[in-house]
């Protein structure tokens, strides 16, 4: 019986012993690590709208006019002239990659239209323009909320509701406008600045190659026909959403 007790004791003390040497290595690696996931990341929508105050600017420098039996206004420096429109604008830009997307332009402006050179001081008439403008853009993505791009494209312009004046100036009368509609080139750079993950806002200044060709009657029987270099700055600011 006593050695018995003798072998009970010692396996209580070594038992004991074990426990607190265990206790001192789990004191030593400190705390057990707390795992935790974390949240998942929200992808940006591919879908961005921008809605916009456009400025239109037609540049009408190198028009021409082809007056027939009247040589005298028949000259390279005379042409037409558009005034400039201010229109609220509607872009649509779909982001195939976070710095690669392709943007889309809506809108129709009302221009009022005279004559230069040669023919200043005549008032022609009056056309709506809509000229919608595809771009396939670039995007900068390493300068925080401020994200510039450049773009480049086509454009396509419809002429609508064309109007002559019937008015007369220096015996002159246009009582008939056509203008062409007509393809060009566009190029562009802008920014936005992002407030938020949704919310920004924008800046855009395009250019457009835009040459149409038009004819026109004058006093119902002398024919006019020219090109028109319209050749536009579109400057747009507003408010942008991405979804």
């Amino acid at each position: 019986m006593r050695v018995l007790a003798v072998l009970t004791r010692a396996s209580v003390l070594a038992l004991a012993s074990s426990l607190a040497s265990n206790s001192v290595q789990g004191a030593d690696l400190g705390p057990a690590p707390v795992y935790y996931k974390a949240p998942p990341t929200v992808a940006s929508s591919p879908w961005m709208i921008r809605l916009r105050v456009l400025g239109v600017l037609p540049d009408t420098a190198g028009s021409s006019v082809n007056v027939a039996g009247t040589p005298s206004l028949s000259s390279p420096s005379s042409g037409l002239s558009l005034s400039e429109r201010a229109i609220p604008e509607l872009d649509i830009t779909y982001f195939f990659t976070e710095n690669v997307a392709a943007e889309l332009i809506l809108g129709a402006t009302r221009h009022h239209i005279s004559g230069n050179g040669a023919l200043t001081g005549l008032d022609i008439g009056t056309a709506w323009l809509l000229p919608p403008t595809l771009t396939l853009q670039y995007h900068f993505t390493d300068f925080g909320p401020i994200k510039p791009y450049i773009g480049a494209g086509i454009n396509y312009t419809a002429f609508f509701n064309q109007s002559a004046a019937n008015l007369s100036f220096g015996g002159l009368t246009v009582t008939d406008l056509h203008i062409r509609n007509q393809f060009g080139a566009a190029v562009q750079f802008g920014f936005d600045y992002m407030l938020d993950r949704h919310w920004g806002l924008n800046l855009d200044v395009k250019k457009l190659w835009l040459r149409p060709e038009y004819s026109a009657t004058v006093n119902n029987a002398v024919a006019v026909t020219g090109r028109a270099n319209i050749d536009p700055w579109l400057v747009s600011g507003g408010v942008a959403y991405r979804f």
